[in-house]
């Protein structure tokens, strides 16, 4: 079994320095953003009790595990509930509902030996909850954004997944009530890493089969986790309270934490300013100065900033004419004069931070494949133009989320494409719930997107364009040479063999152009100097477990 990848895991988290999505993030233009928190005045810890004040950008898409697949659904769940394993202090995979782990020798069967732990209103955490929850993820009636991840590692999960196989096919099953067992296809030594995220948690299945909607409310929500949820009001607020009942309920220090929902930077920033909040996003428009405040905090990301191009609609049936657009933006400028927090550009989908089997990180070894080239824009926007006959461009229309930054990027971009093109782009925007569904059922044009890395390994971010991954495609692309470098990718157990097919795979993926990347993740925040132990993981969810307030 090939060691590298763990050895991969290992250094990625021992650079970050605190305390990411998704996979794909809402409201703001960065995962970062996603996983501040807001805090509060010193005066009002009076009574002795340690609360923290967070801000959750947007109501949560879903505390359903299986549904809520993004960073306003998975950072306060993933506080909420515990899966097998949950990433330690120094952001290693440690047992958490597993007291015990058993790998075979050949890497490909998991065991998992529960320890005596209980769901919030008293039930004991079994391994039938866990069979349970992972079988409600994979079945294709529940439509999981997320069980891309188990379908590609879990012997018999694609079949059930797809409708060609049977739940009873799916190598997981619960020896006895407190022993669960995971086949896999092949050897994967970032399994226990990715097993740590929010899609894999368990899932009570007495309350569940009760009541279908438990998820949907603080007075039938049941987790297994550090806190309870106590106070749920929709679309304004969230108190979560430490949980009596969690089986490490002596490590955790905050006695309750308070989620705000504001998806405007600037708002939340003048609530900081007021000790309303303990931390806050960096409004772009502040970033000069506020970079530089004795508060400020600057922390890896693992992940991307991209537009999506949807190839069903034209102009965008065109490849041409997609690397026109994508070559006409100049990402640079984006970053130094409206993002403004020191990003990289991006010229590659797969960002910085993950070392190959020869020591050299992905990027370095792949190089640039894109970068602004106005002049080549406006050559191959003629040629695709030719090629389909258009004397005038079809009308073009630039989507985003709402949100105070990403409108000064899409307006950004719809003056770029004006001065280099000659092109007029329309700009609109609409709420994420309702934008993150129009984008999955291809009713957008041209859209903004974000990819957040949900374990460290370039396949997870690639895997996301393969034909058959239409919750994360987005595009209506399909191309049978990169299904198959992906496939071969997943498959493959000589480590240097893998990493080309993957850097293989990302140079088709932008010389088609479904997508077109801008910038890498960072993090950045504001945070009251008496705030500790976030653990910000530079893949995965907030974690504050071991999070206090001095």
């Amino acid at each position: 079994m090939k060691k590298w990848l763990l050895l991969l895991l290992m250094s990625l988290v021992a650079i970050v320095l605190a305390a990411c999505t998704a996979s794909e993030d809402a409201g703001s233009s960065d995962s970062s953003e996603k996983k501040q928190s807001e805090g509060v005045e010193s005066d009002s810890n009076t009574d002795g009790e340690k609360v923290l004040y967070l801000n959750n950008d947007n109501e949560p898409t879903s505390f359903d595990p299986s549904i809520g697949f993004d960073s306003v659904s998975w950072d306060p769940l993933n506080n909420l509930m515990e899966g097998l394993v949950r990433l330690d202090a120094n952001l290693e995979p440690k047992e958490a509902m597993a007291e015990t782990i058993d790998i075979s020798n050949d890497g490909l069967t998991y065991t998992f030996t529960l320890r005596d732990a209980k769901w919030t209103n008293g039930d004991p955490v079994t391994a039938g909850d866990f069979v349970y929850g992972w079988l409600h993820m994979l079945n294709p009636e529940t439509a999981s954004y997320s069980a891309f991840l188990a379908t590609s590692y879990i012997e018999g999960a694609q079949a059930y997944n797809d409708g060609s196989g049977d739940a009873a096919d799916v190598a997981i099953k619960a020896i006895d009530e407190k022993t669960f067992e995971v086949k896999l296809i092949n050897p994967f030594d970032g399994f226990l890493s990715m097993i740590t995220l929010p899609t894999f948690f368990p899932v009570n299945e007495k309350v569940a089969t009760v009541t279908p909607t438990w998820f949907t409310n603080a007075d039938t929500f049941v987790g297994n986790g550090p806190f309870k949820i106590t106070i749920w009001n929709h679309e304004e607020k969230m108190t979560f309270e430490k949980n009596d009942t969690y089986w490490d309920k002596d490590t955790v220090q905050l006695d309750r934490i308070e989620w705000a929902m504001v998806n405007d930077s600037n708002t939340s920033y003048q609530m900081y300013q007021t000790g309303e909040l303990d931390i806050t996003a960096i409004p772009s428009t502040l970033a000069d100065t506020l970079l530089n405040d004795p508060e400020a905090i600057i922390y890896d990301s693992a992940g991307t900033q991209f537009y999506r191009f949807n190839i069903t609609k034209e102009p965008f049936t065109n490849q041409k004419v997609r690397q026109a657009f994508s070559y006409a933006i100049n990402a640079q400028e984006i970053v130094d004069y409206v993002v403004k927090t020191g990003n990289k550009v991006a010229n590659g989908f797969v960002s910085y931070g993950f070392k190959g089997p020869d020591g050299k990180d992905f990027r370095e070894t792949q190089g640039s494949l894109i970068s602004f080239d106005a002049e080549k824009a406006k050559q191959l926007l003629a040629e695709g133009m030719a090629e389909e006959g258009w004397d005038t461009l079809p009308a073009v229309e630039l989507s985003y989320n709402t949100s105070d930054e990403l409108k000064s990027v899409a307006e950004t971009i719809q003056s770029q494409l004006k001065q280099v093109l000659g092109v007029e782009v329309t700009v609109q925007n609409s709420e994420w719930a309702v934008f993150r569904e129009d984008q999955v059922a291809l009713k957008l044009q041209f859209s903004r997107s974000t990819f957040g890395h949900d374990y460290a390994d370039p396949i997870n971010a690639l895997e996301n364009f393969t034909s058959d991954n239409d919750a994360m495609n987005r595009t209506g692309w399909k191309n049978a040479a990169y299904d198959e470098l992906i496939k071969k990718a997943r498959a493959e157990v000589d480590a240097q063999t893998r990493w080309n097919y993957l850097l293989d795979a990302e140079k088709i993926l932008i010389e088609e152009a479904p997508l077109v990347p801008l910038y890498y993740y960072n993090g950045s925040a504001l945070q009251k100097s008496n705030v500790k132990n976030i653990v910000r993981p530079v893949v995965g969810s907030i974690e504050l477990k071991y999070a206090t307030k001095e």
